[in-house]
């Protein structure tokens, strides 16, 4: 098997420490020289470790002094719910205010494009189908929060003012009501959510380290028939977002 990066190791010697109360919130941490030669590494795997800490929220460097634990980082609570999630796929506009939704957000969406295998048996076309792709950058108090893959098929939205999601008259409605518009009623959201890691690309889009925890979700969306009308890849950075499902009960 492959030997852990020396910097992964003490990383998560020092992460042991911090939560075992070794060093308090607001604390300086034994300086780099010091650390070396206690663990006996160079200078410069103390150094990535640290970093390392910084980007999960642990520590936090201040220059010309040194580094020091930080305070519990806020994670926002992201509410999964058929109720208070009406808009899927909407744009932060045109959803509830609640903690943890985001409030600003980027998008860039191409239509024509042929859909790859994967995405094909999802919407349940054929490989090399035409869609509209959409990538989605989403962030909540400057952070970023979300990134979203989002798949539309040609044959549903072509020719009408719907066809690119974050333009036109419906621009960031969201699936739900964008589909209403033009008679394709919306019934079935299915969502399968998988921990991963992070890949570079992902990483460099949401201020993480590569390898960090993540939560992605595939979701589908359905009309009345069954049909797929959209899909989309939706990645959560585990460190800033806590995602919660709710469900109602049908009364009688």
């Amino acid at each position: 098997m492959p030997r852990e990066a020396p910097y992964l190791a003490v990383a998560d010697v020092l992460r042991a420490r911090i939560l075992a109360g070794d060093w308090h919130i607001g604390e300086r941490l034994p300086s780099r020289a010091r650390l070396s030669e206690e663990y006996g590494v160079g200078r410069n795997v103390i150094q990535r470790a640290m970093d390392r800490l910084i980007t999960d929220g642990l520590l936090e460097g201040r220059a010309g002094s040194g580094t020091y634990v930080r305070p519990p980082r806020e994670r926002l609570r992201l509410i999964r719910s058929r109720h208070r999630d009406s808009g899927f796929g909407s744009s932060p506009g045109s959803e509830p205010r609640q903690q943890g939704n985001a409030d600003a957000w980027d998008s860039h969406s191409q239509a024509r494009v042929p859909a790859p295998e994967e995405v094909a048996v999802r919407l349940g076309i054929r490989p090399g189908d035409l869609c509209v792709n959409t990538h989605y950058e989403f962030l909540a108090a400057g952070q970023p929060v979300q990134l979203s893959d989002s798949w539309e098929p040609m044959a549903i939205t072509d020719g009408t003012p719907i066809m690119l999601p974050e333009m036109g008259p419906l621009a960031g409605k969201g699936v739900v009501e964008r589909m209403r518009s033009i008679g394709v009623v919306i019934s079935t959201v299915v969502e399968v959510p998988r921990p991963a890691r992070a890949t570079q690309a992902q990483a460099n889009l949401l201020g993480i380290g590569v390898g960090d925890l993540v939560l992605q979700i595939e979701r589908t969306i359905h009309d009345a028939d069954g049909r797929p009308v959209e899909t989309a890849d939706m990645v959560i950075p585990d460190v800033r977002r806590e995602v919660v499902y709710e469900f109602g009960v049908d009364r009688p």
